[in-house]
């Protein structure tokens, strides 16, 4: 779907999204409390978190299916909080397809513009344009009962963009597709997003690995609220929060004091490591965040004595499961397959660089982040 270069610049100026202290509540519970956002452009933003954590209903909002209880909803610069759905110039693809199943692929695609009253001679144009850029025009005259689960999608996919919309919105749009499929999804996203980069998009989903492969930004919620935002690299690398920490690549999380002899680096129980304070005061906690797959196998920088608690085949990779430190901390390292596997109670060492450490200061909360 290539639009012609003055609609195409028009739709640019059309698209984006922004969350003005939005508020949800439902029977006088909060459920997404008070969120700020950008969303740019032609930018695709993950909205990223687990099972009730606001992300879902954050999309509605913008959708027009729930009504803020406090705040305003803007799409391209425009208002719409007060305006019913089908005024708001966006398309959306949930998890179930929701095709109907007595129509044909190529009906099912052209709902929406009939429902828009798009005169009936551009119709079939605009489906044919669709379901090329998805891929399924070989598929127009069939039932939805006759495609797989991954061209169902790519069929509600076309219908979304059969509209031409200013905003696409995608609420889990791959949970319901096995591992194989969501992967060739996510490359079809991907190009989607090169071939229509005037369209903004809102990804709802809790799958890291969707959101770190398809996003320009994501945006981390937990308990109705943003806590944090920022690139994908940037989250990952570099993350300001424990939850944004341990949910984004799932690290190690450690609890560690600034030492305050002097010296630089911190005290994990007795054993001192070399890493990075910043500006965290001497003396005080913190917490150590070092990814599983920085951690290596054997002496080095930064060793940890422990003892093997867990060990994981993964294929190309063992994930190892150490405890280590008076305390009994857990550390898990990620390392390339072993000829010899350890045994549960085998006692190794563990290393990381300085370079890979991340210190993260007691109390850090990103919940008051504004994206």
């Amino acid at each position: 779907m290539t639009a012609p270069p003055a609609e195409a610049a028009g739709a640019a100026a059309a698209s984006g999204i922004r969350f003005d202290g939005v508020s949800v509540a439902y029977h006088g519970t909060t459920v997404l409390d008070h969120l700020d956002l950008t969303v740019e452009p032609g930018e695709v933003m993950a909205l990223l978190g687990p099972s009730g954590s606001g992300k879902t209903t954050a999309l509605r909002a913008v959708a027009g299916f729930v009504r803020p209880a406090a705040g305003r909803v803007f799409i391209g610069g425009r208002d719409v909080t007060d305006l019913p759905p089908y005024r708001r110039g966006i398309g959306m693809v949930v998890q179930q397809y929701a095709l109907f199943p007595h129509m044909r692929v190529a009906d099912n695609v052209a709902f929406g513009l009939k429902a828009r009253k798009l005169p009936k001679a551009e119709i079939p144009e605009r489906v044919a344009e669709a379901l090329e850029m998805t891929g399924m025009a070989a598929y127009a005259q069939r039932y939805p009962r006759e495609l797989s689960g991954g061209q169902q999608q790519r069929v509600a996919i076309a219908r979304a963009l059969a509209i031409r919309p200013d905003v696409l919105l995608l609420d889990e749009p791959l949970s319901a597709l096995d591992a194989r499929l969501r992967s060739g999804m996510l490359t079809e996203l991907a190009r989607l997003h090169r071939e229509l980069p005037h369209v903004s998009m809102l990804y709802v989903t809790h799958d890291q690995v969707e959101a770190l492969t398809l996003a320009d930004r994501i945006a981390v919620m937990d308990r109705a609220r943003l806590q944090d935002c920022g690139t994908p690299r940037e989250l990952y690398r570099d993350p300001r929060s424990e939850f944004t920490a341990s949910f984004v690549g799932n690290a190690n999380l450690l609890p560690v004091t600034v030492r305050s002899d002097g010296k630089d680096g911190v005290l994990l129980d007795d054993l001192a490591l070399d890493v990075p304070v910043a500006d965290i005061a001497p003396g005080a906690g913190a917490t150590l965040c070092v990814r599983p797959h920085l951690v290596g196998l054997g002496p080095g920088p930064n060793a940890l004595q422990g003892r093997i608690a867990e060990v994981q085949w993964r294929g190309a990779t063992h994930r190892l499961d150490v405890t280590v430190g008076t305390a009994g901390h857990r550390v898990k390292a990620d390392v390339r397959e072993l000829r010899e596997t350890p045994a549960v109670g085998d006692e190794v060492t563990l290393h990381f660089a300085r370079e890979d450490a991340v210190l993260l200061a007691a109390g850090v909360n990103a919940g008051d982040h504004d994206g």
